[in-house]
């Protein structure tokens, strides 16, 4: 049965569902609606007690409900200039160090960092021998990604590609997944070097967006494209930890590059297990303790 369930993907029309399933979350449908996103609230268990507004009629799409807004405090951001929070709830897929280029996916399958960043091979020169994490953003998480630092953005790059479902049965079966679903790449410079934050579609997943963009994908053609933004004086965007800094219409996948010798995971990192927005994820090596630069940050909807 997964065999099957992993070969029909290959043989489904990827972007045609995902635009027609992204019209649907995207309606207004009254009490059809409202009655969706009840059935998705039990079938996925999703727990309402944590969004602002928990009451299934106060959505007027589903999509409005897959990207709620939780209450104010309920993600504490964990302090520290050096501790790196988690960015999103999620689940750990995989993590651990870039070898020669490459990051694993699941046994028996891994990545290139050139690829996942577009085919940029002197951005890809930036982590060489770093590290990374791949996290897995079930269906009934909270879909909206925070910075898990400070971060001034330099360089957003769309990539187009495949829209393979992102879950972990695809994933330990789909070579080079990652790497050829369609996905946002957004590189920061942070106090302990460049990061970046790549939020990956799947099928059905009906946009991406980003705070400083709004809806990045699907954009028209099959070109890769990039914004390159500058890092100093007004026009440069500075979010800080625990922000805000883009959001998935349906779920997927998070992945984060770190660069060689800048960060060790915190010790409560494991493959499988569930991770939560604002608590410790790694932690910066040689960190001078000073107070972070005050930077103005992005005001938040």
């Amino acid at each position: 049965m997964d065999k099957i369930k992993v070969t029909l993907q290959y043989w489904i029309p990827q972007h045609g569902l995902t635009r027609l399933m992204g019209k649907l979350a995207s309606a207004k449908m009254g009490s059809l609606t409202t009655a969706v996103i009840r059935w998705f609230i039990k079938q996925y268990n999703v727990n309402m007690d944590d969004a602002v507004h928990s009451d299934p009629a106060y959505f007027n799409s589903f999509n409005e409900f897959f990207v709620r807004e939780l209450k104010d405090g309920i993600r504490p951001i964990a302090e520290g200039n050096s501790v790196i929070t988690h960015p999103a709830d999620a689940r750990t897929s995989q993590f651990g160090p870039i070898e020669n280029g490459r990051l694993i996916q699941a046994k028996g399958h891994d990545f290139s960092a050139q690829e996942l960043l577009g085919g940029d091979a002197k951005l890809a020169e930036e982590f060489i021998d770093g590290e990374f994490a791949t996290l897995y953003l079930s269906p009934s998480d909270y879909h909206r990604v925070h910075m898990p630092c400070d971060g001034t953005l330099r360089q957003m790059i769309y990539v187009p590609g495949d829209l393979f479902s992102v879950n972990p049965l695809t994933a330990a079966n789909v070579p080079n997944l990652f790497a050829r679903n369609e996905r946002v790449v957004c590189i920061f410079d942070t106090e302990f070097g460049p990061m970046a934050q790549v939020l990956v579609g799947a099928t059905i997943v009906g946009s991406i967006e980003v705070i400083w963009g709004g809806t990045i994908t699907p954009p028209t053609g099959s070109s890769v494209h990039r914004w390159n933004y500058e890092t100093t004086g007004d026009k440069a965007i500075h979010i800080k930890k625990g922000e805000e800094m883009g959001r998935f219409k349906l779920g997927s996948t998070v992945i984060n590059l770190f660069a060689k010798d800048q960060i060790r995971f915190d010790s409560t990192m494991a493959e499988g297990e569930k991770t939560v927005l604002g608590t410790p994820y790694a932690h910066a090596l040689n960190h001078d303790s000073k107070a972070s630069v005050d930077t103005p940050s992005i005001e938040q909807e």
